[in-house]
């Protein structure tokens, strides 16, 4: 297949695209490489894509409307994983129109595309942040998903609203991967595995919100991938007549309390965290854990990855990645 996947020097994106090249698949990868965080990770990510033979890159910025419409007019593309977006929850309350910018106008640009250049397969990456504040252990595909309490869910859960109509109108085929807390090697800097393990090698105090209590489905990213995997390859062969648009949860289906991780680096790295405890963070949600039924039971998909064993494979990145 030839496929399209945007944000490919990103951390998702990046994984995603060295697993389809690995199956064989042309990948034409597209990004930015903005300067939200080090662009240096970027670059290497996008380096270690270029070993690749049947891997192209094109640097471009998805809200840019003529320079995505001719990578489409260029390549006939089966399948199209859109995976680009601007990240980070606590990044949306300093710089919004960054989101409105990439994650609306980028998204239209792209499903547009898929429109006018007839291309039948999308699969893109929402967030289990568009649940908000449900009070519910476990949340389905099926739960209202109505009140987004930061503007980061808002712009993603806009993103499946898109992608019903278009489906509705069009009969492009879509997926919505709902992604619950993604952690592994390659790891953006701002998320708090990179964060914790950075402060405490470097014998800095991290910062602990809420008394570390509130929960996370902390899912590693060779899981998060396998199950963009088996969306896909069920995606392309699906029928264009009914059930074309879908929303899945990817996580790994059970919460962990914040402290408890923290516990695991420590272990890992046998060092003892220096903690700084503050108040919970506006934008924030106290638990998050995803019901994974419907990707068991639809995808075949099954979290293989324990986060003991992950946690692990990033320390083992980390150090080697920054000489550490």
């Amino acid at each position: 297949m030839k496929i399209l996947i945007t944000g490919s020097a990103g951390f998702i994106g990046f994984h995603t695209a060295k697993f389809f090249l690995n199956k064989g698949h042309h990948v034409v990868g597209v990004d930015n490489i903005n300067h939200y965080y080090d662009i240096k990770l970027k670059i290497a990510r996008n380096n270690e894509l270029k070993k690749f033979k049947n891997y192209s890159f094109k640097k471009v910025d998805i809200t840019s409307t003529n320079k995505i419409k001719k990578i489409f007019l260029k390549n006939k593309f089966n399948l199209v994983i859109h995976l680009a977006a601007q990240a980070g929850v606590r990044y949306s309350l300093v710089n919004p129109r960054s989101y409105i910018e990439t994650n609306l106008i980028g998204f239209f640009n792209i499903i547009e595309s898929c429109k006018i250049f007839k291309i039948k397969n999308l699969i893109y990456a929402s967030s289990s942040s568009i649940y908000g504040e449900s009070t519910k252990k476990k949340f389905k595909e099926t739960d209202p998903a109505v009140s987004p309490i930061q503007l980061y869910a808002a712009t993603k859960r806009s993103n499946e609203l898109m992608a019903h109509a278009y489906s509705s109108l069009y009969k492009i085929k879509t997926i919505g991967l709902r992604f619950f807390t993604v952690y592994g090697p390659w790891g953006r800097p701002d998320m708090s595995l990179f964060l914790f393990t950075k402060k405490i090698l470097n014998n800095e105090k991290i910062n602990v919100f809420n008394k570390g209590i509130h929960r996370r489905d902390f899912t590693y990213v060779d899981d998060i991938v396998n199950g963009i995997y088996l969306c896909a390859k069920k995606l392309v062969k699906k029928s264009s007549n009914k059930n074309i648009f879908e929303v899945v949860n990817i996580a790994r289906g059970q919460s962990v309390k914040l402290k408890d991780f923290i516990s695991i680096i420590e272990k890992k790295l046998k060092i003892k965290a220096k903690k700084r405890y503050k108040d919970i963070q506006k934008g924030d949600v106290v638990e998050t854990a995803g019901s994974i039924e419907k990707i068991k039971s639809n995808f075949g998909y099954k979290p293989t990855v324990s986060i003991d064993k992950g946690v692990e494979h990033f320390i083992d990145w980390y150090k080697k990645f920054y000489k550490k």
